[in-house]
């Protein structure tokens, strides 16, 4: 199952300064303050802040699929023509996170919420 897109992800070099933006766009403040991330959550909806997107070599925000099979999914991409930009990582309580570029150059995110985080 795929549920769409629900988290976009931007890198920014100053978090403060992304931080304090954010927050007044989105009238809200972080549910995660973190020095390595920074996430709200608006009707579902991931927006979160990464300091270190750009190292990784993003230029622009991320879009993340939820679906429930992290590895058919990205099977489903990469036999598509993607090519992988990061691995199935897990970054914190059974979160699983992978990107691809896709055959037209843009990155491509997958999120698999484990089964007690899912709304």
């Amino acid at each position: 199952m795929n549920e769409g897109i629900r988290t976009v992800i931007y890198p920014v070099k100053d978090l403060n300064r992304a931080k304090k933006m954010f927050s007044r766009l989105l009238d809200t403040q972080p549910y995660v303050d973190e020095p390595y991330y920074v996430g709200y959550r608006i009707d579902g909806q991931e927006i979160g802040l990464d300091p270190n997107g750009d190292k990784d070599g993003h230029s622009g925000p991320i879009d993340y699929y939820h679906v429930d099979d992290i590895r058919k999914h990205l099977q489903i991409l990469l036999d598509g023509g993607s090519e992988r930009v990061q691995e199935i990582k897990d970054v914190g309580g059974g979160k699983l996170i992978a990107s691809v570029r896709g055959p037209e150059g843009n990155i491509i995110g997958l999120i698999q919420m484990p089964k007690e985080m899912k709304h």
